[in-house]
């Protein structure tokens, strides 16, 4: 960088400030990972944000607080990598490049694959531009030179060697089941990619004719159009009612099929009639019944959700319409006889919002149980994965517990293409990490994977694996932290948690830290249909990237929601402000010092010694939070130290000196004041990246950049607890007078006399040493300091912890009103006695609570009933 600079700008610009740093960090690569044998390594690697749109406010969160961990590790002396990278996004990203393409009134179909999947690609690059300009506005210190793209040519080796191992141990299969299928984008789906809600809906009960003309049997069901696919009813064996029927058949109504009865303990005999109607092609549960009782599956609608040829008189309706329709025919042939008001839940595409037909399909599958066992195992181990916070391990091993086959095809053309060919002649089968040699005469797989099975790999995928020697594989892996939401527990860190114990034999991350969802400022979940959702970039323009991390990182607890308030960020650029204008003053004041000629180890001032060791406190919990990860407790740590004690005291209690004669004074406070802002901003730096970065450079400072400055380590030789004693005293003093005066309507300007009576020898020694600050900030025309001082009459008093303070106001006080204040004060000691005394009278707690915990209760007593005394002395006083 440039020579150092002393002066800043009068004005805290952020757009200025941001714009300029962002090119400076990454041109000189202080963000790139370098191999060192005296580092240790912390990797984190970038949730993969979908290539199909601009990030929100929640990706916004997420990679705030990696970066904070980064930043810090860095900072601590670790090799740091964040890798960065995207996802392909399979049913997302092609839904949008095919809705490009009707906006031109083409379809995929017109244009081929190949032609398609150029388009695609073109689509990624523009978006994955847009990512990579909303990471620099945020200030992310991501190390570009290894990004990663789950289609690129490393990434598309690993997946076909997982899937070619998964094939060859038999955990992957090709099978006809019950898949969810999405008629509107026309592709199966997981069973965590469908989201279900409560509709209204219907029960329509119907009764199916025996063939031998004895009546009837009644069944019921919620989607009437799949009757067209039944080919049995099935009643539990023990249910006397229909024992006599079983074996026998009914007549399928409209289409006329004759259909089996049969016997299952599946059934419910107390729910509805106790007969259920099966449609194998359409129900898993059916499917599964179907197939014990050697029934036939039938399929009546097509992919796109339309009635198919199997549906009879229906064939080219919508599933819909087709209910419609069937309903009122049903009723006008008198098979339907009761249509019951229902409530149930319904699934839905999470994609396309469709509702989810469960489906007939030949799909892939990986078979899931000996993964999962895996997993739990694990967890199970000292190696396990810690997951912050812990309740959330309860939901991950839940769906573990609980695990199905997943499906993993896809019926798209944009995603890692199934490594599987049919033979053209004989239909035989091949999987494999590249295609059969004699290739035309095979055919590849027409799908492509579910975008989660490549994801899943993202942690070692990325580091170069299937590459065992890869140098940053066996260096950054496994990784340290994964951040990422609640919300994709099931999605993403499960699968990458079993997929890494199955490839790697290693967990691939140490810690989960959890967070939740980011909501308006009624805690309702942002989304277009309330218009309430916020646009990280535009919050960034107006208020800076510093302000918005700063929110984002302090505003919730590991786990929780967060509530977006513009106030809030608001509050945040004003802490950047008062951060800035008191960097301002302490430059201004430090007369152009260099790093060599800060020396702090001459004699200091009682502000200087308390500073530098609220700074040591502050420096220890920090760090010990940071590791924790309660980043809102380390944003309130520095928020309070640098507002409270750096703008607002010692800044101060710094003119002093600064603008006396004592040269030596002026010398060790400059020096003082350049060591707490230093080390002050290279706490704040993961926080707020720009700001600090910018003062840093006006400091006198050694090194090109606060990115790779070291991390401040507390020092306990700069810990002075009688400065700390002596400052809070003098401030409660300086504090006491201030608010009287404000209460008295007696401005600053105006000589007061000030009387205090210290308690005991050393409380006067304290008031003494520090008597040139109360001179300063209470503005006495007298100050009496002693042990034994005569209450003077009419005055306002106060009685502080060690000392009582008398402030002689004739004629500027109504002795009314301070009766008044002074009765209320005792009122309100009363309770503290009350309440104290009551806890300490209770034998639970004090035989069960720590000895300390007593101690300080037994403390407060004391002080209570000390403060409480004086001030009905000092009601007598006034009364009298």
């Amino acid at each position: 960088m440039d020579e150092m600079k002393t002066t800043m700008s009068t004005k805290y610009d952020p757009k200025e400030t941001e714009a300029k740093w962002y090119p400076y960090w990454v041109n000189n690569g202080f963000f790139e990972a370098k191999p060192e044998e005296e580092k240790d390594p912390f990797t984190i690697v970038i949730p993969p944000p979908n290539v199909t749109g601009r990030l929100h406010l929640g990706h916004a969160w997420d990679v705030t607080l990696q970066d904070i961990l980064i930043r810090a590790k860095r900072m601590q002396g670790y090799d740091a990598l964040w890798l960065p990278g995207m996802d392909h996004a399979g049913i997302a990203t092609q839904a949008k490049v095919e809705g490009k393409l009707k906006e031109g009134g083409k379809s995929r179909h017109d244009l081929g694959r190949e032609t398609f999947l150029e388009k695609s690609w073109e689509w990624k690059e523009e978006y994955a531009e847009f990512i990579r300009e909303q990471w620099g506005k945020m200030g992310l210190s991501l190390d570009y030179s290894r990004e990663r793209f789950t289609l690129d040519q490393g990434l598309s080796e690993a997946v076909r060697e997982v899937f070619v191992r998964l094939y060859e141990k038999g955990l992957i299969y090709r099978g006809e089941y019950i898949i969810n299928w999405d008629p509107a984008t026309q592709t199966a789906l997981s069973d965590i990619e469908v989201e279900y809600e409560e509709v209204k809906g219907a029960l329509y009960h119907m009764k199916y004719p025996l063939v031998d003309g004895e009546g009837y049997i009644e069944v019921a069901t919620t989607r009437p159009e799949t009757m067209l696919g039944d080919t049995g009813v099935a009643v539990h064996p023990d249910d006397e009612r229909y024992q006599h029927l079983v074996g026998k058949k009914v007549i399928l109504p409209i289409i006329g099929r004759e259909i089996e009865i049969v016997a299952d303990e599946y059934v419910d005999m107390e729910f509805g009639s106790g007969a259920v109607k099966m449609t194998p092609a359409h129900d898993p549960n059916d499917f599964e019944l179907g197939n014990r009782h050697q029934l036939d599956r039938v399929l009546v609608l097509d992919e796109s959700g339309v009635m198919n040829e199997n549906a009879g008189p229906y064939q080219g309706l919508d599933r819909f319409e087709c209910r419609k329709q069937i309903v009122s025919d049903l009723q006008n042939d008198e098979v339907l006889f009761n249509i019951e008001e229902h409530v149930h839940a319904v699934g839905h595409s999470e994609r396309s919002g469709a509702v989810v037909e469960p489906y007939l399909s030949t799909q892939w599958f990986v078979h899931m149980q000996p993964l999962a066992d895996q997993a739990i195992k694990q967890q199970q181990s000292e190696d396990n994965v810690n997951f912050v916070p812990d309740r959330f391990e309860k939901t991950y091993l839940h769906w573990l517990e609980n695990i199905r086959d997943w499906c993993i095809s896809r019926q798209l053309w944009w995603g890692h293409r199934i490594p599987a060919w049919y033979h053209k002649e004989t239909g035989e089968l091949y999987v494999g990490r590249t295609a059969p040699e004699d290739k035309e005469n095979w055919q590849q797989d027409d799908d492509v994977l579910d975008t989660w099975f490549s994801s899943a790999l993202w942690p070692f995928s990325t580091m170069g694996w299937p590459d065992e020697g890869a140098e940053d594989f066996n260096r950054y892996y496994p990784t340290n932290v994964l951040v990422t939401g609640y919300d994709i527990i099931f999605f993403w860190v499960s699968r990458m948690i079993f997929q890494g114990i199955e490839f790697t034999e290693r967990r691939p991350f140490e810690d989960v830290l959890i967070h939740g969802l980011v909501r308006d400022a009624e805690g309702r979940k942002m989304s277009k249909s309330l218009g309430n959702g916020v646009d990280p970039m535009d919050v960034i323009d107006q208020y800076g990237a510093d302000a918005l991390r700063f929110l984002l990182a302090t505003g919730t607890t590991p786990g929780n929601d967060l509530r977006f308030h513009w106030e809030k960020v608001e509050a945040n650029w004003n802490f950047g402000n008062k951060i800035w204008n008191a960097s301002r003053f302490a430059l201004m004041n430090m007369d152009g010092l260099k790093p060599e000629e800060v020396d702090i180890s001459g004699e200091k001032t009682i502000a200087d010694r308390w500073i530098l060791t609220r700074l040591q406190e502050t420096i220890e919990h920090v760090t010990r939070l940071m590791d924790r990860y309660e980043f809102g407790e380390v944003g309130r740590t520095l928020y309070n130290f640098i507002w409270d004690d750096v703008c607002d005291w010692y800044i101060e209690m710094a003119k002093l000196p600064l603008y006396g004669e004592d040269e030596e004074a002026k010398a060790t406070t400059r020096s003082v004041l350049a060591y707490v802002f230093d080390r002050t901003m290279r706490l704040l730096h993961p926080f707020m990246p720009f700001i600090t970065e910018e003062i840093w450079q006006h400091l006198p400072h050694e090194g090109d950049s606060i990115v790779v400055a070291a991390w401040p380590e507390s020092s306990e030789e700069l810990k002075d607890e009688e400065a700390v004693k002596d400052m809070e005293l003098l401030k409660q003093v300086i504090h006491t007078v201030r608010n009287t005066r404000a209460e008295m309507e007696v401005p600053p300007s105006r000589p007061i006399k000030l009387q205090i009576q210290a308690a005991t020898d050393d409380t006067l020694a304290c008031l003494k040493r520090g008597e040139d600050y109360l001179d300063r900030f209470c503005y006495p025309e007298t100050l009496t300091l002693d042990t034994k001082i005569d209450p003077p009459e009419k005055a306002v008093s106060h009685v502080l912890s060690g000392a009582e303070l008398y402030m002689p106001l004739e004629g500027l006080i109504d002795v009314e009103a301070e009766v008044e204040r002074l009765r209320k004060e005792k009122e309100k000691l009363d309770k503290e006695v009350e309440r104290v005394q009551k806890k300490l009278s209770n034998e639970g707690f004090v035989s069960k609570a720590p000895a300390h915990v007593v101690e300080e209760e037994r403390s407060k007593e004391r002080d209570y009933i000390d403060k409480r005394e004086k001030v009905i002395a000092r009601l007598v006083d006034l009364s009298s």
